[in-house]
């Protein structure tokens, strides 16, 4: 168990890439809380599950009372909150704005501003973006707008939080086997032509797994010690000008 006695907070960590990592963080001997909004799916995994809407200021204040009380102090914090639909932009409503923007950027921030003081000097905070932010993906357009936001803060933290040493990083993530492949309400033949999509555009020619994911995070969180301010691609080429 390499990261014996550490403690980490993951948002968005009931499924998925989020999950995947509360996982890999539990083998490694590492204390978790997660979130989600609900806490039906964390049954079965050995951590503290609270449900909690990140793009809610009243969860977000409670979360960071529900931590302290439970955890103290934390090492690292990963924020993998996400939402995302494929939308073409003259079909976006402001509704659909609006929650892209208050899940992926406003949530993401405040969880931050909020759950840093318990973050222990040497600690770390981890960002989920997306490999969207680099490309052009009809549908996608305010996802890798709201997402573009969270890495330009991210920038910002880094520099905010240097003398806590305190390194904040991000995680950037292309076609990715989940369940939903990181989309929301979608009908299944859409989501297999995006699938079939992923794996003719990426270099690798593959979609990645949420275990090279959740290595990715772990990196970032306990091993780049002398990595601040960056963005790690778990993309198989695709956002980095590779020819497919």
């Amino acid at each position: 168990m390499k990261h014996l006695g550490k403690k980490a907070v993951v948002i968005g960590g009931t499924h998925g890439m989020g999950r995947a990592t509360v996982e890999m963080l539990i083998e490694n001997g590492v204390e978790v809380v997660l979130t989600g909004r609900t806490t039906e799916k964390a049954e079965g995994i050995k951590a503290h599950a609270i449900a909690s809407n990140a793009a809610d200021l009243n969860d977000i204040v409670k979360l960071k009372a529900e931590v302290a009380q439970r955890l103290q102090d934390i090492d690292l914090l990963f924020i993998n909150v996400g939402f995302s639909t494929l939308t073409p932009f003259d079909e976006a409503s402001e509704a659909d704005y609006d929650r892209t923007f208050d899940v992926n950027t406003k949530g993401a921030f405040f969880t931050a501003q909020h759950l840093a003081p318990l973050i222990k000097e040497g600690g770390s905070i981890v960002f989920t973006t997306s490999v969207a932010v680099n490309l052009g993906s009809p549908g996608l357009s305010v996802y890798a707008g709201a997402k573009a936001a969270v890495r330009a803060f991210s920038r910002g933290l880094a520099a905010e939080l240097a003398p806590r040493n305190i390194r904040v990083n991000v995680v950037s993530p292309g076609f990715i086997d989940t369940p939903s492949m990181g989309v929301t309400g979608v009908p299944q033949e859409v989501l297999d032509e995006f699938k079939e999509e992923g794996d003719r555009i990426t270099p690798l020619k593959r979609h990645g797994s949420m275990h090279e994911v959740a290595t990715a995070v772990l990196f970032l969180a306990f091993d780049a010690t002398f990595t601040t301010g960056a963005e790690l691609a778990v993309d198989g080429g695709l956002g980095q000008g590779l020819t497919a």
